[in-house]
C-alpha cells in the first residue's frame, strides 16, 4: 500500500534559476508536484507562463497550488482603502498568471499585518477582507481557481487576524462559494495552539481544506523545517490527513535539513528530505 497523496515541493526560482534545474531536482528526488508562486511568473507573458506550465507537466510534475504575494502591499484587509484596492488589482493579475500556468488553487493570506486583532478590531479587518473577496472570488470562479485562505501565525504582541479557529468559522459563514476554501499550515497552527494545534485546526476546518502547507518547528518559531525535525506530532496528524481522502498534492513548505552551498541544496539533500518524510507517513499509517 502506498501513501494516499502526492507531495508538492517549494523550490525557489530565485535560487534555482532555470526550469530545467528545478525539473532535474524533482526527477532525481521523485517529487511529483510543485507549488508555484509569483516569482515563477513575474515579468513573463501569458505565452511564456503557459509554456513553463506545459514544460513541468510534460516532465510529469503536477502543478496544483500557487502562493499569491504576501508583502505589506498585498494586504486584502488593509484599513487604507486605496492600498486595499491596489492590492486586489495586483492579486487579480497574479491569479490570472496562476491560471495560465495550469494551477488550480491559489493560497492567500487573510492579512499581511501583524497587529493584535483585539486592539485593532476583528470586525474592521473582516469588513475589509470581505470587500476584497467579493472581487476576488468571481475572478477565481471565472479562472476555475480555488482561493485557499491560510491560517496565520499569532502576532508578536497578541492575537493576529486569521490565526484562530474561531476566525475561520466566521470566514466560512461569510463566504459561500465552491471556489473558496482553506489552506492548513501545520507550523502556524502549532505555534498558535501548542502541541495539539495542527490537529485542532484540522478538525475545525477539515471540510473546507483545499491545500496544505506541511512544515515543522519547535513550537515558538516559524522555522519551516522538514517534518520530523521539530516537535509536531506527525503520527497523529498524518492519520487525520489520510482520513480526509483528498486528491490534491500536499505542499511541503520546508527546505532540506542539510548544509547548502550558495543557498542551494543538493539533489541528494532534496531526495533525503522526501525519503525521510515518506518513512514518517508509512510508520504513522503502518503501510
Amino acid at each position: 500500500m502506498s501513501i494516499p497523496w502526492k507531495w508538492a515541493a517549494y523550490i525557489d526560482p530565485d535560487i534555482y534559476k532555470t526550469i530545467d534545474e528545478i525539473i532535474g531536482i524533482c526527477k532525481f528526488s521523485k517529487i511529483e508536484a510543485l507549488e508555484l508562486n509569483w516569482r515563477f511568473t513575474s515579468g513573463k507573458t501569458e505565452k511564456e507562463i503557459a509554456e513553463m506550465g506545459d514544460k513541468f507537466k510534460s516532465a510529469g510534475i503536477e502543478l496544483y497550488s500557487f502562493h499569491l504575494p504576501f508583502t505589506q502591499d498585498d494586504d486584502i484587509s488593509c484599513f487604507y482603502e486605496t492600498r486595499r484596492r491596489e492590492a486586489v488589482k495586483r492579486l487579480m493579475t497574479v491569479m490570472e498568471q496562476a491560471a495560465f500556468s495550469g494551477c488550480g488553487a491559489v493560497v492567500l493570506h487573510p492579512t499581511t499585518s501583524h497587529y493584535d486583532v483585539k486592539i485593532e478590531g476583528f470586525d474592521k479587518y473582516l469588513v475589509q477582507m470581505l470587500k476584497s473577496l467579493d472581487q476576488l472570488i468571481p475572478v477565481a470562479e471565472k479562472l476555475n481557481l480555488t482561493i485557499c485562505l491560510e491560517n496565520m501565525l499569532p502576532g508578536a504582541e497578541g492575537e493576529r487576524f486569521g490565526s484562530k479557529i474561531e476566525h475561520f468559522k466566521v470566514f466560512r459563514e461569510k463566504c459561500a462559494s465552491k471556489n473558496f476554501g482553506f489552506c492548513l499550515d501545520t507550523g502556524h497552527s502549532f505555534i498558535t495552539y501548542g502541541p495539539d494545534g495542527p490537529e485542532k485546526f484540522f478538525d475545525s476546518i477539515k471540510d473546507d481544506i483545499s491545500a496544505f502547507h506541511i512544515q515543522d518547528n519547535p513550537g515558538d518559531r516559524d522555522l519551516h523545517i522538514p517534518p520530523g525535525r521539530g516537535l509536531v506530532n506527525w503520527t497523529s496528524f498524518f492519520r487525520k490527513m489520510a482520513q480526509l481522502k483528498f486528491s490534491f498534492p500536499a505542499t511541503v513548505e520546508a527546505l532540506p535539513f542539510a548544509p547548502a552551498q550558495g543557498f542551494k541544496y543538493s539533489r541528494q539533500s532534496w531526495a533525503k528530505m522526501f525519503e525521510d518524510l515518506n518513512s514518517l507517513v508509512e510508520n504513522a499509517l503502518k503501510l
